[in-house]
């Protein structure tokens, strides 16, 4: 098949959507398929383009056996919400005429990722051009986010997106997302069941191996070798709710045993930091190469997973997939009945959220049991290997991609 992968993320040699997506690529180019992506330069989660990219000019690059567009787009130096929306908005201009310059080339799916849900219409128009498969993947509902955060407000606005929303998704011929809710979530937005399709983030869990020996972070660190490490590892930003963490950390003191490890970047470090400065159980890394991530999730005893409260449901982790590998229990910050809670609560400890004395009741009881810590652990390596398995979702997904190119060209 041809297959084109559009979107503003991909960034294989990192994490989130960017490195799934570049996963994705590679896995269907190594499976015998033709693979076009339309992306911007990499920039996430730092918010500044990297070297030797640029963010001002179009490039190409050949990555594994798939040909790469790279297109301009705007990076602004502080994020805020319009400033966001205006961001979202330059990729999705500037992406344009390289999407349709691919014509001579008819793709049978064109894929696009949400989000940013600004790329959908070109996405549409495209695909009826061509006679393609018209495939939109929802990583995060952005809409249903951006109101829930306050990033976008106001009733008459909100009604009127998410009309634009409910249009553009229904006219899509496969609608995928990471989850059961979120799948129920676009069933309530209008899309028919028939169109439906589950493709949660995977794991590599033959790279990501529970370790039995001390992780070389926790030497590189100088952390004690009897303190209880509780790591967060991704991107810092407003979802994730991270200043619990900072409370948390003051709360237990450097006395209570546990090291705190926070690694990533993003625009809610700072603050982080500010709060922690001066702590000396607590440290901070940032990012680490791929081929380390299994290093880095293994030196958690206890993976922390904070999200804020109004974004439950809207989002499902896809940093959870890797704890979960990892073989070491988790502990989130979730609704009781969210998806999130319903994993998490078979492998680890579910707290209310924006609830900083739950949270440290929570590490508290876990430091102190290593039985537990054991037995969730083994609970979360098993969940992976039954459901988050890479190549059994990936086999799943081409399948699907077949059946709706299938379908298109009759």
């Amino acid at each position: 098949m041809r297959i084109l992968l559009y979107g503003i993320n991909f960034e294989p040699e990192l994490t989130g959507i960017g490195k799934y997506t570049g996963e994705m690529a590679r896995w269907l180019a190594a499976a015998g398929h033709d693979v076009r992506v339309v992306t911007a330069p990499p920039y996430y989660p730092e918010w500044a383009v990297r070297a030797p990219y640029s963010a001002g000019r179009y490039m190409r690059e050949d990555w594994q056996g798939v040909t790469v567009f790279r297109t301009p787009l705007w990076v602004p130096k502080r994020v805020s919400g319009v400033k966001r929306l205006v961001h979202l908005a330059s990729f999705a201009l500037s992406s344009v005429p390289v999407l349709f310059a691919q014509w001579r080339w008819k793709p049978e799916v064109v894929w696009v990722t949400e989000p940013p849900l600004f790329c959908t219409p070109a996405a549409l128009c495209f695909s009826r051009m061509v006679g393609a498969a018209s495939w939109l993947h929802v990583q995060d509902y952005e809409v249903d986010a951006a109101f829930a955060l306050g990033v976008i407000k106001g009733e008459r606005v909100r009604r009127w997106v998410n009309a634009v929303e409910r249009w553009l998704m229904q006219r899509f011929d496969r609608v995928s997302t990471i989850s059961q809710r979120m799948l129920e979530r676009a069933a309530q937005k209008g899309v028919k069941a028939s169109r439906l399709v589950s493709l949660p983030n995977w794991a590599d869990i033959d790279a990501i191996q529970p370790l039995t020996r001390a992780s070389r972070y926790r030497e590189l660190l100088g952390i004690d070798a009897q303190a209880v490490v509780a790591l967060y590892s991704g991107n810092m930003g407003g979802k994730q709710g991270l200043e619990i963490l900072g409370e948390c950390a003051a709360a237990l003191g450097e006395d209570g045993g546990i090291h705190f490890v926070f690694c990533g970047s993003g625009p809610a470090r700072e603050a982080l930091m500010t709060r922690c400065a001066g702590m000396s159980h607590v440290s901070f890394l940032d990012l680490q190469p791929l081929d380390q991530l299994g290093e880095l999730l293994g030196l958690a005893d206890i993976h922390l997973l904070p999200q804020r409260a109004d974004a439950a449901d809207l989002v499902m982790p896809s940093k959870l997939t890797g704890m979960l590998g990892s073989g070491r229990p988790v502990i989130a910050t979730a609704h009781a009945g969210t998806e999130l809670a319903t994993v998490v609560a078979q492998c680890g400890l579910v707290v209310e959220p924006e609830n900083p004395p739950a949270l440290v009741a929570a590490l508290r009881a876990l430091a102190s049991s290593p039985d537990s810590r054991q037995r969730m652990g083994r609970a979360a390596r098993a969940y992976a290997q039954e459901h988050l398995d890479q190549s059994a979702v990936l086999k799943r997904f081409e399948s699907a991609l077949a059946q709706a190119a299938t379908e298109q060209a009759r």
